[in-house]
């Protein structure tokens, strides 16, 4: 897998809205995978969680994550990542959220209540495949 900086055109596919999964790790270590959504942002990645959620004190305890992005209509075409969150805040007036929500759905999150959790990832290692592929 090629280290990071992605090259122009990985970070050119990683600018748009595509449908994404991340994978953490439980504290037993059984993997957790789920859809989210992202935004690259000066060539890190921008996750937002409810506070809420499980996923959160996972990676609180173990940042390590792997994310793979999809054309959206190509899903032979992909992009996966692997690196670590390196950077948390309190999403306190949903700007984050707000950002997501407004790529992905063109609207500001409909959900108003209830604590937000940003994490801003740095990518180790990339893959691509398909139209992706190193050497494409």
């Amino acid at each position: 897998m090629p280290k990071a900086p992605v090259p122009a055109h990985i970070a050119e596919f990683l600018a748009k809205p595509n449908p994404a999964v991340i994978a953490s790790n439980r504290p037993d270590g059984q993997p957790v995978s789920v859809a989210t959504w992202y935004i690259w942002d000066n060539g890190r990645i921008l996750v937002n969680m409810s506070e809420q959620r499980k996923r959160l004190a996972y990676l609180r305890k173990d940042p390590r994550v792997s994310l793979t992005f999809f054309e959206n209509h190509n899903w032979g075409s992909h992009v996966s990542v692997q690196g670590s969150i390196r950077q948390w805040h309190d999403d306190v007036d949903l700007a984050d959220i707000d950002r997501l929500s407004i790529q992905y759905s063109g609207q500001t999150y409909e959900n108003r209540t209830g604590a937000r959790v940003s994490a801003w990832i740095e990518i180790d290692r990339w893959h691509g495949w398909g139209a992706f592929a190193p050497g494409a």
